[in-house]
């Protein structure tokens, strides 16, 4: 399994859309940035008056929206919280996935490795390695746009930092072995671009939980992975908290093995 995952990683560094997916979400950290410095920090709403995009009255009603804002809780606004990382993240592992598909390089890795969960493992390692790059990288940069901004915000502390990353990192590699499963139910690019979209920004959850609502059932789709990543603890205060990488890991088995017995059970 391993030769495979190393020849996964080697495949993903030449990948383009692992880069444009990269520059997507730095992209949009670098917007946000920018926006709450006009908005919010008094040098930058005197160029948003100058330009013509706020008012003296509204540039008033705006210099409190950074409180008890710190890096972390930014980061978290930016890119998990709303479903923007789930989404491009997907977006990427998707492609990768069923680009195997497209060019019939899974035939030829069936045909070296007979064991097929051999591959879903593979495919999981390369996709969790991805992930906690993306997270760092993601973070680094909004650490760094926040220095650049002069500290608009104060900084995050560490160990909070490494608690929301560990079980983020478990929940998001998680919703990657969904899309593993879908990817290897559908084969179709489009069909898991779709449904990295849907599922990611959290559309497919909230309609599931109007119509559980209606039931009085509704209760039970705070455990799905969209509203535990928007709703998750951002630092450890009690026992309950752990709750997080129980479902992560429980969702992760899940999927894999769903996918798993999928690849065996069709062919190729």
């Amino acid at each position: 399994m391993f030769n495979l995952f190393r020849m996964d990683l080697y495949r993903m560094k030449r990948s383009r859309s692992v880069y444009v997916c990269l520059g997507l979400l730095l992209l949009a950290s670098a917007f946000v940035y920018t926006m709450m410095w006009l908005l919010a920090v008094p040098q930058g709403q005197e160029t948003a008056i100058r330009i013509g995009m706020l008012t003296a009255a509204e540039a008033q009603d705006y210099q409190m929206i950074l409180d008890g804002v710190d890096t972390l809780e930014m980061f978290r606004q930016i890119s998990l919280d709303g479903g923007a990382y789930c989404a491009i993240f997907g977006i990427c592992v998707i492609l990768f996935v069923c680009m195997d598909y497209k060019n019939g390089f899974v035939k030829n890795i069936m045909a070296l490795y007979q064991n097929r969960w051999v591959y879903v493992g593979s495919k999981l390692l390369a996709a969790a390695t991805l992930n906690i790059l993306y997270l760092l990288l993601n973070y680094l940069f909004v650490l760094l746009l926040n220095g650049l901004f002069g500290k608009m915000i104060p900084w995050a502390d560490l160990r909070d930092v490494l608690f929301y990353m560990a079980w983020i990192w478990l929940l998001t590699t998680a919703f990657a072995g969904l899309l593993l499963l879908i990817c290897v139910c559908a084969r179709s690019t489009a069909a898991g671009v779709l449904a990295a979209i849907l599922l990611g920004s959290g559309t497919i959850v909230d309609i599931l939980n109007q119509i559980f609502a209606l039931f009085h059932l509704g209760d039970w789709m705070k455990y799905s992975i969209y509203m535990t990543i928007s709703a998750g603890p951002s630092k450890y205060t009690s026992l309950q908290d752990l709750r997080v990488f129980a479902l992560g890991a429980g969702f992760l088995i899940l999927y894999s093995l769903l996918a798993g017995i999928v690849l065996q059970k069709r062919d190729i």
